[in-house]
């Protein structure tokens, strides 16, 4: 699909879930390979159009997670480019012994996409919530981990994960009314972060939807003489060691911000890298704080849990005076 402002602008209204479904109509037009596998989610994916149109790559196995994951495995081996989806917590812990035998030991190429990852299905109750799927996933070997910070980077990972090396894992986050990052097209790499904003001061890490809400604190901490460094690390796993060893050179804090539970995640990946490092500088994780999430709207849990633009900017300021 061509990239420009009008595009971009209908990717971001229609959140990365419906573009997702977009991007797969069009990779379909020329890549006959292509399958797509889902447990009676067409309509959350954006995919009834390609369900009526690519008939003959597009398979249904109803409420069946751990059955998607075999059967994907098998057309994989048969060298098909299979994509499974469904909602994020089904995508991943529901079938996780398959992914860990399948994917990881058998080391079988697909690409998995977890739909409303995060806190956006709040109003289902904790069970759709998902903030343990990197943390679960993280772990098992021959597998990359995505979280796109927009509906153009979703269209690019899922582009990029088609022809990488091993079976990715792509979490998508937030809804409808996405906030725009990229407002241009830009270069995409699996594994290498991209720098949204310069800064000396303090860096801040994040990816997914929450990426945005970083952007807005950075200019908060501008207005103090704070200059800020806004990271988007859309890949989890492999992480950009060079990215965090650089920042920690640089800044007198590192923060992350995620979507996820505070163990297992984002944050726990960044402290990794910079445990090894000889001149640390302070982290601060912000997250779910290990816990079950509650019930309720996209916006009531973002500021209950500390993920909106106010509350990281009170926390940073809190770690700036300790």
């Amino acid at each position: 699909m061509e990239i420009n402002h009008k595009n971009i602008k209908l990717w971001s209204t229609l959140g990365p879930r419906a573009t997702l479904g977009l991007g797969i109509f069009d990779m379909a037009k020329s890549q006959k390979d292509i399958l797509v596998i889902t447990c009676d989610v067409s309509t959350s994916a954006g995919l009834d159009r390609y369900r009526k149109t690519f008939t003959d790559q597009y398979i249904d196995l109803g409420i069946a997670e751990q059955n998607m994951i075999g059967v994907a495995t098998g057309l994989a081996r048969e060298n098909f480019k299979v994509i499974t989806t469904t909602f994020a917590p089904f995508q991943t812990m529901r079938c996780c012994e398959q992914i860990k035998v399948n994917l990881g030991y058998m080391e079988e190429k697909i690409t998995m996409v977890g739909l409303a990852s995060g806190l956006v299905l709040g109003n289902l109750g904790f069970t759709h919530c998902c903030i343990e799927d990197i943390g679960v996933l993280r772990s098992i070997p021959n597998l990359s981990i995505i979280s796109p910070a927009d509906s153009l980077e979703t269209l690019k990972a899922v582009e990029a994960s088609i022809k990488h090396d091993n079976s990715c894992y792509i979490r998508l986050t937030g809804g409808s009314n996405n906030p725009i990052i990229y407002n241009d097209n830009y270069e995409y790499k699996i594994g290498k972060s991209v720098k949204l904003k310069d800064g000396n001061d303090i860096t801040i890490i994040s990816n997914g939807a929450v990426a945005k809400d970083c952007l807005d604190v950075s200019i908060e901490l501008e207005k103090k003489n704070i200059s800020t460094a806004v990271i988007n690390m859309h890949t989890i796993k492999p992480i950009d060691k060079e990215a965090i060893l650089q920042a920690s050179i640089k800044s007198k804090l590192i923060v992350t911000v995620e979507e996820h539970n505070i163990i297992g995640g984002l944050g726990s990946a960044v402290s990794e890298i910079l445990s090894s490092a000889r001149n640390s500088c302070k982290l601060l994780s912000l997250g779910v704080n290990d816990t079950y999430t509650k019930s309720g709207s996209y916006k009531y849990l973002k500021s209950y849990y500390r993920l909106v633009p106010e509350k990281i900017l009170e926390d940073i300021n809190k770690s700036l005076n300790d």
